[in-house]
């Protein structure tokens, strides 16, 4: 250490490893995070002893400005905040610098959304795979798939819900699905009409098989259903089929063109919170930025005024 706070430091990481059992690792990582903060700290005029807020605060602007995300920024701050618990506990401080300091806001990245027209082209490969089919098992195998593929799209379901649906899931002669999502907590999703469709074409393909299994897309696993690995992988076999690149697509991708699709289209974000199965609505208000990101570079690649800046640039 580069200050009179090395002691405590030593002791602090003694600490960790006798009495929490941290790993090596864990403790390099404590040991690197105060030896520059203390750095930091020294040049500010200030140690790690005697900071105070508005120094904890200056070395987490020291930090952003050397490129550290909030994320690496926070995970700093968590550990000077244990650093000083442990100086509080040991009476070696009366305060906490860092009690008062407000943690860096971690950007939310935006979930991935493919766009109407790659929904269209995922299902038409799905109907074309089905056709194409070179034997029975093979079409068995693609008219399950569509049949997951329009349910997945229809009713922006979680992929363990999907795979998981029970036999006597349908609700009022088949416009509705009972699904049970997180906490148990029952809801009632709306069936399209294709996703009805390619589910009658599917159960009429396996006959008593799913209602035998007691599930709708039955398999020979430990739960009896399919599971979602297997979807996963067929789903990104039709998308590279399809053209569009297969790290774009995933089960979850697929829930969030459900939502945004909505939204778009003129949806209440209380209902599409309702149809995703959220205890939160700011859960769903993640979609709305996805929308607001897409209008703005939509302006931005096509509003005269917007082009005409970029000539004058």
């Amino acid at each position: 250490m580069r200050d009179l706070s090395a002691a405590n430091a030593e002791a602090f990481l003694e600490m960790m490893s006798a009495e929490r059992g941290a790993a090596n690792n864990t403790l390099d990582a404590y040991r690197r995070d105060l030896d520059d903060a203390s750095a930091v700290l020294k040049s500010l005029g200030s140690t790690l002893a005697s900071a105070r807020p508005d120094d904890i605060r200056a070395l987490l602007s020291d930090l952003a400005a050397r490129g550290f995300s909030p994320a690496s920024q926070a995970r700093r701050l968590s550990a000077l905040r244990q650093f000083y618990k442990f100086l509080h506990a040991e009476g070696l401080r009366t305060d906490d610098p860092t009690g008062v300091v407000d943690s860096p806001r971690k950007s939310r990245s935006l979930p991935k959304v493919l766009s109407i027209e790659d929904v269209s082209r995922l299902l038409a490969q799905a109907q074309t795979d089905i056709e194409m089919a070179r034997d029975k098992a093979e079409a068995l195998q693609r008219i399950r798939f569509r049949a997951l593929l329009e349910l997945l799209y229809a009713t922006g379901m979680r992929v363990s819900e999907l795979v998981s649906l029970p036999y006597r899931v349908l609700a009022d002669q088949g416009r509705f699905l009972v699904v049970r999502g997180k906490g148990a907590k029952e809801r009632m999703v709306p069936m399209s009409r294709p996703a009805r469709a390619a589910l009658d074409a599917w159960l009429a393909t396996i006959g008593e098989a799913a209602q035998e299994a007691g599930f709708l897309f039955p398999a020979n696993s430990t739960e009896g259903h399919l599971s979602r690995q297997v979807f996963a992988r067929d789903l990104k076999d039709v998308a590279g089929r399809a053209g569009i690149p297969v790290a774009k697509v995933s089960p979850h991708v697929l829930r969030h063109a459900f939502a945004s699709h909505l939204l778009a289209g003129g949806a209440d974000l209380r209902a599409v919170q309702e149809l995703l199965g959220h205890a939160d609505i700011s859960t769903t208000q993640i979609y709305t930025h996805v929308l607001d990101e897409r209008l703005r570079q939509l302006v931005n690649d096509h509003h005269p005024l917007a082009k005409a800046t970029k000539n004058r640039d």
